[in-house]
């Protein structure tokens, strides 16, 4: 059995009070490194929903032409692609900036500057993308950027340029921290840390370290080819002059399946760390989790193919991308026999932390269902490009991925912040959010069954079903919208009036539980010889 839950002591000034803005300019510190990169994340989420606020404001009923398709294709390219790269990926790199040290027992990363360069790459490659609408227009050719739409001779708006530029620089700090994360969990564990035990999100960020830096490559070669088919004349992605667009395709989608699962594994060890401590049971599975996080690593880079099986690959090839999407549900679904096995029969408490995790299990169980789906190309060849593939990939990094994070956000706030959210306001963002979640895109799944295509800015008045479940989708987004606002009130409210939380105000038994709320500038001073996975338990034992 876990310890008793610890009474509340006092706790250190929050973060946000101890030092100027030439420190947070200039720090190689990881944890106030990991603070800006959620910092930063927030505000790209928060962009990133005014842009699909705006989406569904234009679809909520039909023939509006309150957007019009140049604006509605610049908006859904900027949401897609804030979304992908912007917000999920820095917040989980936030995350595991900050705790991975703790974690592992270290008091810094293997390469704090190069901690730094990462986070600032990042930010400003953000911010060279959202300079194009002030430079003659955003991308508009999706987050994807298929060619020959993202070619100058379909689309001459300079937005694409500052998409490939962006991303790339982006990119570069992408590799920066993966390569940080893996040098850090393999060099810099604590005395009698094994990898068996290790903490089961230090796992996670170990692997996808793996899957950045085989996958990131892909995406920036492509990328400097689409830009210098742009700039420079060169022929890549032209089927007109010797090219293939296919070819870029290959190029996205060899980086872009991987890159579900570098959103979506640092979820799972979020969710791995949540669920134990609130069932107060040790996760059932150890090594089956992390041995199927493996498996995912390496059958990750063999099903990109599934994307293109309307594109005419052949048969042998659509059979073998097929099955390798089929293959890699299997070790998914250990996972979540995992979670579930750990609940059965413990001791729930259902903090609103516990209840985004449980919304997670739910919403990804239902995104990998219709996964399952688009592997099986006669079901796919009916669904691809319609509402329902919209459905799918929302199931998968909104409800899947964002919602882990808001898990994150509940669990880590205490020791980020040394304070606790307060509990009303979070079950309201919660139920806001969750409702609001599946009204937008329970519904979509059955648009896509009715045929409605995904990437139109309007559709016709004669078809009721589509005006009538596009307003309720709408409806539900606002309600999104809704549960952000009461997530951010309890964020800034909490962080000057929150109950104090003490080092532990969880019961958790890893290693960030064991310093102060929030940590000092050097984690640990002196730490005992690890004896198994759960340090903190095995310490407040000792006599």
């Amino acid at each position: 059995m876990l310890p008793p839950l610890p009474e509340p002591k006092t706790s250190l000034p929050s973060p946000f009070q101890r030092d100027g803005l030439l420190a947070w300019l200039t720090t190689v510190d990881h944890k106030m490194l990991g603070i800006l990169y959620l910092v930063m994340a927030l505000g790209y989420f928060l962009m990133g929903g005014l842009e699909a606020l705006a989406i569904r404001i234009q679809l909520a009923r039909p023939e509006q032409d309150l957007i019009g398709p140049e604006t509605f294709n610049q908006l859904f390219t900027m949401h897609g692609t804030t979304m992908v790269f912007l917000a999920l990926m820095p917040a989980l790199i936030g995350f595991a900036t900050y705790f991975l040290p703790l974690m592992i027992g270290a008091n810094e990363m293997a390469f704090p500057r190069l901690n730094a360069m990462s986070f600032w790459t990042t930010l400003f490659g953000g911010l060279l993308l959202y300079f194009s609408p002030f430079a003659g227009g955003a991308p508009d050719a999706g987050w994807f950027a298929y060619a020959p739409l993202s070619e100058k001779n379909y689309s001459f708006s300079p937005g694409l340029d500052y998409y490939c530029m962006g991303l790339m620089v982006t990119g570069i700090g992408s590799i920066g921290a993966a390569l940080n994360f893996f040098v850090t969990t393999v060099t810099m564990r604590a005395k009698g840390m094994s990898w068996m035990k290790m903490p089961l999100f230090a796992w996670m960020i170990f692997i996808n370290s793996l899957l950045m830096l085989g996958a990131f490559p892909l995406l920036n070669a492509g990328l400097a080819m689409l830009f210098l088919d742009r700039q420079l004349g060169t022929l890549f992605f032209l089927p007109d002059q010797g090219g293939s667009a296919l070819l870029w395709q290959h190029f996205f989608w060899a980086f872009g399946h991987p890159e579900v699962y570098i959103l979506i594994l640092p979820a799972f060890g979020i969710i791995s760390e949540v669920v134990p401590v609130f069932s107060r049971k040790k996760i059932y599975g150890y090594p089956f989790l992390v041995g199927s996080a493996l498996v995912i690593t390496f059958l990750a880079f063999g099903v990109w193919g599934h994307h293109l099986f309307t594109a005419g690959m052949g048969k042998i090839v659509v059979s073998f991308f097929g099955f390798g999407s089929l293959l890699i549900a299997i070790p998914t679904s250990i996972k979540l026999v995992n979670w579930l096995a750990t609940m059965w029969g413990g001791s729930l408490r259902f903090t609103v932390s516990m209840m985004f995790a449980f919304a997670f299990i739910l919403d990804f169980t239902i995104g990998g269902l219709s996964g399952v789906a688009f592997a099986m190309p006669p079901a796919d060849w009916a669904l691809t490009d319609t509402y329902f593939v919209v459905a799918h990939i929302h199931y998968v990094f909104l409800g899947g991925t964002m919602f882990s994070v808001f898990a994150g956000a509940y669990y880590w706030y205490p020791k980020i912040c040394g304070r606790m959210l307060d509990v009303r306001l979070g079950k309201a963002h919660f139920w806001l959010f969750f409702i609001g979640f599946q009204l937008t895109f329970m519904i979509q799944h059955v648009l896509g069954i009715l045929g409605m295509p995904r990437r139109v800015y309007t559709y016709p008045v004669d078809l009721p079903w589509y005006g009538s479940l596009n307003f309720l989708s709408t409806s539900g987004a606002f309600l999104m919208g809704l549960g952000m606002l009461a997530f951010l009130w309890n964020l800034y409210r909490s962080l000057k009036h929150g109950e104090l939380a003490g080092k532990d105000p969880w019961g958790g038994t890893t290693l960030e539980w064991w310093t102060e709320s929030p940590p000092p500038p050097k984690n640990f001073e002196t730490l005992s010889e690890i004896r198994s996975r759960d340090p903190v338990l095995d310490w407040t034992k000792s006599p």
